[in-house]
């Protein structure tokens, strides 16, 4: 056989090799995350600490839009347990009067 004939056709394989791994990649499903999952864009974290200092928390959930507040009990020192004292609906911004839910206050 003639040279440039074996070099033709390696390059001949070579390139369906590659075509073919690129359809079989296409065609194969994510292995990542559950099928509701994929539809929801990547852009960022799911929660955001915005501040603690050992006795309170507060956290968005940037998919729900929520801010959370937590803090330990009265007079219980940092570090202990954290009780949610209540959280607020962050599609409120822009109006006049924002209305926390679930306010736990101590009295």
């Amino acid at each position: 056989m003639n040279r440039s004939y074996v070099r033709l056709a390696a390059l001949v394989l070579a390139v369906g090799l590659v075509v073919g791994s690129l359809v079989l990649m296409n065609r194969a499903q994510p292995t990542w995350g559950a099928a509701e999952q994929r539809d929801r864009p990547m852009t960022g974290p799911h929660y955001t600490v915005v501040e603690t200092e050992g006795h309170n928390l507060i956290v968005t959930d940037n998919d729900s839009n929520t801010l959370y507040f937590y803090t330990v009990d009265k007079g219980k020192p940092p570090g202990s347990e954290m009780k949610m004292r209540g959280k607020v609906d962050l599609k409120q911004i822009g109006k006049d009067v924002i209305v926390p839910a679930d306010v736990n206050l101590q009295k």
